[in-house]
């Protein structure tokens, strides 16, 4: 699958046009070329503090973010790989604790492309590479890694013996690759299961739950399943977490939406099943405060796209671009609307489905605004305005950018301040983050 990445340091970007001129881009997934390419490198996969592996359709990334957040509540330092990035491709690699810098970016990349440039392995597998050499050669407690695409094939899989495995929610998307049916999307998924490594999961519908299961009986793997090894409820604003190990009373989890306590009792699931790492109950306690994810239901703050709007007013971004998504966010959008006008802001890439992601906004949405995502193969705004109007959205325009959708909804805004939401997009959401100045740290 494609993927886009600059830098503003020249020689990150001398690595990465490198990269490019190597033709890496195939759609193809598989192991041969990353074994290969690690093989070379002197398997630092093979060297890495214990694993958390996490894979999901939607949710994943901010399990792993509920993840780090309690490993370094408890003292403990832990690496990060997730993809892709918002603004910055160091986003995507945080050494213990702080974002890869620069000059050892450039260098790592370079010291992949010199040893293996001919095997031709895609983006995500070079970077994949330079991510677990950095891993290896730096000292940390733990390794929280994200799934990129899939599991079974994914080149993150390489990973032979993670303390633990971990699925988040499950839907359909990437079906190109993945398969047309929730079915083989989650044996896809599953895929991630190694002999005698705990792999929890969420609870789900019998036939996904069965195939999982399938697949992890074929690994050898333990499947530790939301509602009978472990399970979660909310009462009197606390979320009641319980195992075998016994019950817990935490904060809810300060990333909004109604779907985040969901990815925090996941991730406490996963730590309360390994072995790898001793982590206190205050550490699962702070981790439900200090977790943050980037572009999930995040407020923005006072900046240049903000500032547009009328007093009052709140921007909201998400990079939800699926089915499944969509209903997470538009039940967290309901959650804040009250009566004020909701206006959305979308713009999707041309592989993502319109209708299907529109479908749980349409009855909460006075506007829609379609704009382009820069860069990037992308929907017709004027055929997302058109399919809008015909889902019961009538007040539907496009926009040539973001800063010119905002003006729009500001300049037809009434005295009750809107709420507005940006969703559609990862990419759309990084070019977003970044024009409102706030960066990823």
């Amino acid at each position: 699958m494609p993927d886009h990445a600059t830098s503003t340091d020249d020689a990150v970007q001398r690595q990465l046009d490198r990269l490019w001129a190597l033709g890496p881009g195939a759609d193809t997934l598989g192991l041969d070329r990353i074994t290969r390419l690690l093989a070379r490198l002197g398997d630092p996969h093979l060297r890495l503090p214990p694993v958390l592996h996490v894979a999901g359709t939607n949710g994943k990334g901010s399990t792993c973010a509920f993840l780090r957040a309690a490993i370094e509540a408890a003292g403990l330092t832990a690496h990060v790989y997730s993809s892709p990035h918002l603004v910055r491709f160091n986003e995507r690699i945080r050494l213990a604790g702080h974002l890869i810098d620069d000059r050892l970016l450039a260098t790592l990349l370079e010291e992949v492309l010199d040893i293996g440039g001919d095997i031709g392995a895609s983006f995500f597998e070079v970077t994949t590479a330079a991510a677990f050499l950095a891993f290896a050669r730096t000292p940390a407690d733990a390794c929280v890694i994200e799934v990129g695409l899939g599991g079974r094939l994914d080149a993150t899989n390489v990973i032979r013996a993670p303390a633990a495995c971990a699925i988040a929610q499950l839907g359909i998307d990437h079906q190109a690759f993945l398969g047309d049916t929730a079915e083989a999307i989650a044996g896809e998924k599953a895929g991630i299961a190694k002999p005698g490594v705990p792999l929890v999961t969420m609870a789900y519908e019998p036939d996904i739950a069965s195939r999982i299961a399938k697949v992890a009986h074929a690994a050898g793997a333990p499947v530790l399943a939301r509602g009978d090894a472990w399970d979660f409820g909310i009462a009197e604003g606390r979320l009641h977490y319980r195992d075998a190990r016994g019950t817990l009373a935490l904060p809810l989890p300060a990333l909004a939406g109604p779907h985040q306590p969901a990815n925090f009792a996941l991730a406490i699931a996963t730590l309360r099943h390994q072995r790898a790492l001793r982590l206190p109950d205050k550490a699962l306690e702070a981790a439900a405060a200090i977790a943050r994810w980037p572009a999930r239901m995040q407020r923005l703050s006072p900046g240049p796209l903000t500032d547009m709007l009328p007093a009052g007013s709140q921007l909201w971004l998400d990079g939800g671009h699926n089915e499944a998504a969509a209903r997470s966010v538009s039940a967290a959008l309901a959650g804040i609307t009250g009566d004020r006008p909701v206006h959305l802001v979308l713009g999707m890439l041309a592989n993502k489905d319109i209708a299907g992601l529109l479908a749980p906004f349409a009855p909460l949405t006075t506007s829609l605004t379609a704009v382009p995502v820069p860069g990037h193969v992308h929907h017709d705004s004027a055929a997302i305005v058109d399919l809008a109007r015909a889902m019961g959205i009538p007040e539907a325009a496009p926009a040539t950018d973001v800063r010119s959708a905002i003006g729009q909804i500001a300049a037809g805004a009434t005295a009750r301040p809107p709420i507005v939401l940006i969703l559609g997009s990862l990419y759309l959401a990084g070019a977003v983050l970044a024009a409102n100045g706030e960066v990823p740290d």
